[in-house]
């Protein structure tokens, strides 16, 4: 600026040194305002915040609407010679005439346990031997399996996420079967908070 200043005394006549002068108060009028206007616009623009805009329109979900389906769950079975042993507690799973995923199909379950075992004895057909999945086809309400956090689901209400109680019947690492549902609830299947405002995503 000094240098301008000392150039604009140096300059030959006083028309000239004040036609320069009020170029650069023009200039520097034009650029306060310039700087005005942009703060302006810069105070006015609104920063997008997640948070804010879950709290105001709601967190994006993805749900499930519930209908009765027929549903398979791959339940493991380890056999050899045509042969499985299962315990108590998994022996109700199966019954005779079901498919084995890598071919072949349950021939008979014992209902009594063996007692060289202490296990059910499972006998199949057309199988070879190692590790397995059985086919359990079933009617009846399914999610995935995420969407069950300790014996409870998050369902749509009014726009609200609500956790309710649900009942697992069977599930394996993708698909579970539930009761406590019934035809038409919304299972959300993201992650949501019990009484979180959402908004569901298509």
């Amino acid at each position: 600026m000094r240098k301008i200043i000392e150039k604009i005394k140096n300059l030959n006549t006083q028309r000239t040194r004040h036609i320069v002068l009020r170029i650069i108060m023009a200039v520097f009028a034009l650029f306060v305002i310039y700087r005005f206007v942009s703060f302006g616009m810069e105070q006015n623009m609104s920063v997008f915040n997640m948070t804010r805009d879950a709290e105001k329109n709601g967190v994006p979900v993805s749900v499930l609407e519930m209908k009765k389906t027929d549903g398979v769950i791959y339940e493991p079975l380890f056999i050899k010679n045509n042969r499985a042993y299962v315990s108590s507690m998994r022996v109700s799973k199966f019954k005779s005439g079901q498919k084995i995923s890598s071919g072949g199909e349950v021939v008979s379950v014992s209902s009594s346990i063996d007692l060289d075992s202490g296990m059910h004895i499972i006998r199949t057909r057309g199988v070879t031997d190692g590790a397995h999945t059985v086919e359990i086809r079933e009617n009846g309400f399914y999610v995935p399996t995420y969407a069950v956090h300790n014996g409870n689901v998050f369902v749509v209400r009014d726009g609200i996420a609500h956790s309710i109680p649900v009942a697992v019947v069977r599930g394996d690492a993708d698909n579970t079967m539930i009761t406590g549902v019934e035809n038409g609830d919304v299972v959300i299947t993201s992650h949501v908070s019990e009484g979180n405002k959402v908004k569901v995503v298509k």
